[in-house]
């Protein structure tokens, strides 16, 4: 079993990743609908067992963009080990490709005895971001090459770039001490049965691993919807003993459009 944020990453952001390297990339008009205000339920279940829920939320203040992540262990799960993780990004959206350029990511996370506190902030003129450890106290200058995003902002990013099967895209994201570099794969087309019904999806998958108290031991697919939304509906992982998987059960989004 993979730790719930974890998976939160994976469903909606869900783990990853994004700005292609080296390049300040404008995103054409593809028709995409990128929605904001949106909202992102997800149930996370172990082997098909319920574990948890998790949400993503965007929206708009002025010329920011916010993204809020959430994930918590339901009741069972909490006895012996509860989660209760929050993570939030802050980007520019004036001037810059859809979600924006991150200004400022801030991770929280209390997951049974273990626990994190960190926050990024990245200044993309001055090609530096300073990483600081609040439960450490370690501080650390990190030189990039913008566009850096946070794994939140990289996701929204990648969701409406012109996904095509066969296709690879090799992306950059900063949400630890050290800028990777990651690739993106688009796997293929699948009917998927939704809580928004039965729909047509493009299946990517990040080359990422889970991290944490429960490591993944597989790779990532996400769901997408193949349509003009572009929402993750699905995303699922093996680990050590079956897999993980975070399906969307509510929120708030566009109507279907192509």
């Amino acid at each position: 079993m993979s730790r719930l944020a974890d998976i939160a990453r994976m469903a909606c952001a869900p783990v990853w990743w994004l700005a292609f390297i080296g390049l300040f990339f404008v995103l054409p008009d593809t028709g995409f609908a990128q929605t904001v205000p949106e909202k992102l339920v997800y149930e996370l279940s172990w082997t098909g067992i319920p574990v948890g829920m998790a949400t993503q939320e965007i929206t708009d203040e002025g010329e920011m963009r916010r993204i809020v992540s959430t994930a918590r262990s339901n009741d069972w799960l909490s006895v012996f080990f509860p989660v209760n993780d929050r993570i939030e990004s802050t980007l520019e959206s004036a001037g810059a490709p859809f979600p924006g350029l991150t200004r400022h990511y801030r991770m929280q996370m209390s997951e049974g005895r273990h626990s994190r506190d960190r926050e990024i902030d990245f200044d993309q003129a001055g090609r530096k971001a300073v990483y600081r450890d609040h439960r450490s106290g370690e501080k650390k200058d990190i030189p990039i090459i913008p566009p850096v995003f946070d794994i939140y902002g990289s996701f929204y990013y990648v969701r409406f770039l012109p996904l095509e099967v066969g296709k690879s895209f090799v992306v950059t994201v900063l949400d630890g001490k050290d800028v990777e570099q990651v690739a993106v794969r688009v796997l293929r087309k699948e009917k998927l049965k939704t809580v928004l019904g039965e729909l047509d999806t493009i299946v990517i998958r990040p080359m990422v691993k889970s991290q944490g108290v429960f490591e993944g031991k597989g790779s990532v697919h996400i769901w997408l919807t193949d349509d003009a939304r572009r929402i993750p509906v699905r995303a699922q992982t093996k680990v050590t003993v079956g897999s993980v998987t975070a399906n969307l059960v509510g929120g708030s989004y566009g109507p279907a459009t192509r």
